[in-house]
């Protein structure tokens, strides 16, 4: 009687392509706990004339195709899921920036206070073969009319640096926002519901966790 066994296959391992502690903290809601954290330095300068969406798309995908080649190269990661995200905000066809001095928060301000604008964050799944999946959500926000004490408040809390459009909806500016149409986790930066997707059609036991120790 031959009693060998065959080992169990290795768990697949998850690489998010970002240091964005909002992404990260997203995941871990819904009981993903990346394996490695590879953050992608890429040009973000929107191309002439690129729209919204597909500046989310091409930066997503440039990130998840980066950071899955240098991990291809370490011992341990190569055949990893890698996962990268975008977040892009719009008025119209002009993108906000990703704003580090208060003039560009402020002029961000300005420009939302009052109306609707669309938030468009796109992620990209290499899959260890070398697959690239992509998924795009476009989520419509309306923020209130500004009063310039809350303006002046906002900026003063140093909240806007970084963030797209100047502002972050899972903090302090969730006050503004009086209507959101489409995924309030891709505003704070990764579409829930999407990555398990992604996921999950690609072979990752996305909703391994859940049964918790039963």
């Amino acid at each position: 009687m031959n009693a060998r066994q065959d080992a169990p296959a290795a768990a697949p391992k998850l690489v998010l392509a970002s240091a964005s502690p909002r992404r990260l903290a997203l995941l871990q809601q819904i009981g993903l706990d990346p394996d490695e954290l590879t953050p992608a330095d890429v040009d973000e300068t929107p191309g002439k004339r690129e729209l919204p969406r597909l500046l989310a798309l091409r930066l997503a995908a440039e990130k998840a195709v980066a950071a899955h080649a240098r991990n291809e190269a370490r011992e341990g990661f190569a055949g990893a899921y890698t996962l990268a995200a975008d977040t892009v905000v719009a008025v119209g066809r002009r993108i906000l920036p990703k704003c580090e001095i208060v003039e560009e928060a402020s002029d961000c301000l300005a420009l939302l206070s009052g109306r609707a604008h669309r938030v468009y964050t796109a992620v990209c799944l290499v899959t260890p073969d070398g697959k690239r999946r992509n998924r795009v959500v476009e989520t419509r926000v309306r923020f209130k009319r500004l009063s310039r004490e809350e303006t002046k408040a906002y900026l003063a809390s140093g909240e806007w640096r970084g963030k797209a459009g100047g502002y972050a909806i899972q903090g302090l500016a969730g006050a503004f926002v009086v209507k959101l149409v489409g995924s309030h986790s891709a505003v704070v930066g990764l579409p829930l519901a999407e990555t398990v997707a992604l996921l999950a059609g690609e072979g990752f036991p996305a909703l391994a966790g859940w049964a918790g120790d039963a």
